[in-house]
């Protein structure tokens, strides 16, 4: 199901990257990853919230540019974790992946038109 509004979608996005945290073994690697996964899917939608409240334009943009940012370090982290193991966990990772891939281009092409 497409969401077009993107504020729940980052939102969704955010969900999404928990559940999928809360089912990760516990291991040192994972949990640090896990951290880091967390603070950044949550700081896309903050970020994309904050630039619609923008008081400028160059607010807007610095508020998009850091929620693009983001999407691309989230992404980076899924990356990371290795879950080959557990082909339901590799499948949830590649839907992630591919969501920050798609939120990653609706935020390039937000800051491309806003010039």
């Amino acid at each position: 199901m497409a969401i077009y509004n993107l504020e729940e979608r980052t939102l969704d996005y955010a969900i999404r990257v928990r559940t999928f945290i809360g089912k990760l073994p516990a291991t040192l690697i994972i949990n640090e990853d896990a951290k880091q996964l967390v603070r950044s899917s949550g700081s896309v939608g903050a970020n994309y919230i904050e630039a619609n409240e923008a008081i400028s334009k160059k607010d807007f943009k610095y508020r998009m540019r850091i929620a693009r940012k983001e999407v691309k370090e989230s992404r980076f982290w899924l990356k990371l974790i290795d879950v080959e193991s557990d082909s339901i966990l590799e499948s949830e990772k590649t839907q992630l992946i591919d969501e920050s891939t798609q939120l990653l281009k609706i935020l390039s092409s937000i800051l491309l038109k806003s010039q």
